[in-house]
């Protein structure tokens, strides 16, 4: 089992920054990726952002919305990664969610990771 704990949501105005952190307790041979996900009141969970964590610079993925704005990063050493948020829009008001497990074929698909963290919530104010 792997136990995922994020930190670092908060509410920040159009425009601003955030990072947040995500701690894995472990990984396993089944958690070649972390990524972040995020889902809004009403709509799908949706794929933001991940890394391969099988190399210290692993390959990242984003999605398009959030292309430019975001980073991913990792520190193996610590088994954490994070998600830097610039220029942050209303729209990117959610929970955001850390996982791990993930597909070579598509990393950013919810449905190839096994473990979750609690989520931590992110409000951006226009």
């Amino acid at each position: 089992q792997v136990q995922l704990v994020e930190s670092g949501g908060g509410s920040v105005q159009a425009g601003g920054s955030l990072r947040l952190s995500c701690a894995a307790s472990r990984y396993t041979n089944t958690t070649n990726y972390m990524g972040w996900f995020r889902q809004a009141p009403g709509k799908e969970r949706e794929g933001v952002a991940a890394v391969y964590t099988r190399a210290r610079a692993g390959s990242t993925y984003y999605a398009d919305s959030v292309k430019g704005r975001f980073t991913i990063s990792q520190d193996n050493a610590k088994s954490t990664v994070y998600l830097q948020m610039n220029s942050l829009k209303p729209e990117d008001s959610a929970m955001y969610y850390c996982a791990a497990g993930g597909s070579r074929y598509n990393p950013l698909s919810r449905y190839e990771y096994n473990y979750w963290g609690q989520g931590t919530q992110v409000t951006v104010s226009s």
